[in-house]
């Protein structure tokens, strides 16, 4: 039987070393890896005076270089740690000071290949999934595939200053972003590096972008609200704090303008919009728009726009998330949407092709449904012992043609907690939102509105269910009966209330005052051109003449016998006066 060959170490040195120094050498390597290696040395006149010992994928560097990487990672720690830039010569100085070299190990690897934002790694062999490696450039990647004898890794920037043969170490840390509340007001990249020319921002913690979601235990029921201002939301498929609403349908159909309006509409609430795939301009323009509205100042806007890589796309939801959880569990309530999640899934596929995984459906990889349901499992409200803060999530699906049964679609209409249809026709007929009241729906429902909410929209989602129904029925019929014609001037009447220009979120009292005045059929005498000129003017004319209806709504929540009638009463008296000054 053969003798089973000695491993080999490599010495790396400017000089053979020394009898004595190789037999030092020897023992150290023993001790360290119980085995017996054969030690070669390989001349490098760049070493000069120091040396770099190589055992297997573990790097012992006693160079000139490797001191100063060791330094500079020290010093990079301070600067992340403060951005106080008057404490930081003093928090150099003080790092330099308690500085000593050490003989520590790094794992090493070496890139086999490269190209398209993935690098295949030879080496590595105790890297785990998700962890940061970086290249000898000082690009930063991620583990995302790990093979028998390879590592699939993608990277976090430019791949042109990578090549094959390029040396690649460990750094032991997952993914994370650094937190902390100097984030608010300000637009940020995927890694959680400021892109606003607001200068660096200051961060007190470091989230890994992936975490387990809040256990059942840890979460309490869904029964605040969480109020968008928009009247056909609120009043129909009312969102709660800790909810998952999609926003689903078609390109330009108002899917963005939705999400908007409820971070808008939010002042106690901490908003998070993360752009995948966006157009940098458009992006630009939101956040101009934020700014004008007063909103950023309690939202951060994390952009992965389409001129990003892939790996960007891919991890900026997962970022946006943990900078979600790090208010979540200082007791806060966050709004943060993903706009939108179809990009998200491209640019996986995207990755997992590269990676030659299988493709599935869709050429998707099979794990494209655990891709969003541990995402979006991570929005819950936690428990009061936990602090009660929650994340409410509104991600944002494109379709095709309207067609709900598509892949990405299906998936994530069954991970959330109800879906807000929108619809082609009805947006290119003047009907904004173009909510589909029949394929619209929430699960959390009425434990999240209102008693006033709930008592003032009544049967509104019936009352339009039974009038589009019959507007189907009668379009081909031209004699139709009184009590048809009543009904049909009816439901018209409710899709001009449920129309409402982007921008300008509702009130609470504002919804509830115009639920009542149509449901009590008070807009029956008005032309359907007249409905929304009155309607502006009679919540006009309650904010001035009757500011103390609207205190009650707003403070109270409810809304007895006693505020409808006088709601009814006041607007049956408004609408006489309007009408005869019209005329």
């Amino acid at each position: 039987m053969a003798e089973k060959k000695a491993s080999r170490a490599y010495l790396y040195a400017a000089k053979k070393p020394e009898i004595q120094q190789e037999e030092r050498l020897k023992e150290f390597i023993g001790r360290r890896y119980a085995k017996e290696y054969e030690l070669v040395w390989v001349k490098d006149e760049d070493l000069g005076n120091g040396f770099k010992l190589v055992v297997g994928d573990d790097v012992y560097d006693r160079s000139r270089q490797g001191r100063f990487a060791q330094l500079k990672e020290i010093l990079e720690g301070v600067v992340r740690h403060d951005d106080d830039s008057a404490d930081v010569i003093s928090l150099f100085k003080t790092a330099i000071d308690s500085w000593s070299v050490e003989t520590v190990s790094r794992e090493e690897g070496e890139v086999l290949t490269i190209g398209d934002g993935i690098a295949i790694i030879k080496g590595l062999d105790k890297a785990v999934y998700g962890e940061i490696v970086v290249f000898e450039s000082g690009v930063k990647g991620m583990v995302q595939d790990i093979r028998r004898d390879s590592l699939g890794v993608i990277l976090f920037g430019d791949d042109t200053s990578v090549c094959e043969g390029s040396r690649v170490r460990r750094t032991g840390k997952t993914a994370g972003i650094p937190v902390g509340d100097g984030y608010l007001g300000r637009v940020v990249n995927a890694l959680g590096e400021a892109i606003d020319g607001g200068g660096p921002i200051q961060s007190v913690d470091y989230r890994a972008v992936e975490s387990p979601a809040p256990g059942i235990i840890e979460r309490q029921a869904v029964n605040t609200p969480m109020y968008t201002g928009i009247l056909s939301i609120d009043s129909m498929f009312p969102i709660g704090r800790g909810q998952r609403e999609l926003i689903i349908g078609d390109r330009q159909t108002g899917k963005t303008s939705i999400a908007i309006d409820a971070i808008l509409n939010q002042e106690d609430v901490i908003c998070i919009y993360v752009a995948i795939g966006q157009k940098a301009s458009s992006v630009s323009r939101l956040v101009e728009m934020l700014k004008k509205k007063g909103a950023m100042k309690h939202t951060v806007v994390v952009s992965a726009s389409a001129s990003e890589t892939a790996p960007i796309q891919y991890i900026a939801p997962y970022a946006g998330t943990a900078l979600a959880e790090y208010f979540m569990y200082k007791g806060k309530d966050v709004l943060i949407v993903y706009d939108d999640l179809s990009k998200h899934a491209v640019a996986y596929r995207a990755l997992s092709l590269l990676l030659e995984r299988s493709p599935g459906r869709e050429a998707y990889p099979g794990d494209v449904f655990y891709l969003h349901s541990r995402l979006l499992e991570r929005s819950a409200r936690l428990s009061d012992e936990l602090g009660g803060g929650s994340i409410t999530a509104l991600p944002i699906v494109e379709t095709q043609e309207g067609d709900v049964s598509a892949y990405i679609p299906t998936n994530i209409i069954s991970i959330t907690d109800g879906q807000i249809f929108l619809e082609s026709s009805l947006f290119f007929s003047g009907q904004r939102p173009a909510v589909n009241v029949g394929l619209s729906v929430s699960r959390v429902g009425g434990a999240a509105q209102t008693k006033a909410m709930k008592a003032a929209a009544g049967s509104l989602r019936l009352d339009l269910a039974q009038y589009r129904e019959m507007e189907v029925f009668t379009q081909f019929s031209s004699d139709l009966d009184e009590s048809t014609k009543k009904q049909l001037k009816y439901g018209q009447g409710l899709m001009q209330i449920l129309r409402q220009p982007t921008g300008k979120p509702y009130q609470l009292h504002s919804m509830v005052i115009i639920l009542v005045t149509a449901t009590a059929q008070l807009l029956m005498e008005l032309e359907l051109k007249q409905i929304r000129p009155f309607i502006d003017d009679l919540l006009s004319h309650f904010e001035s003449m009757h500011a103390g209806i609207c205190n009650e709504i707003d403070k109270s929540g409810k809304l007895s016998d006693e505020v409808r009638e006088e709601i009814k009463a006041v607007a049956r008296e408004y609408l006489e006066s309007w009408q005869t000054q019209e005329k």
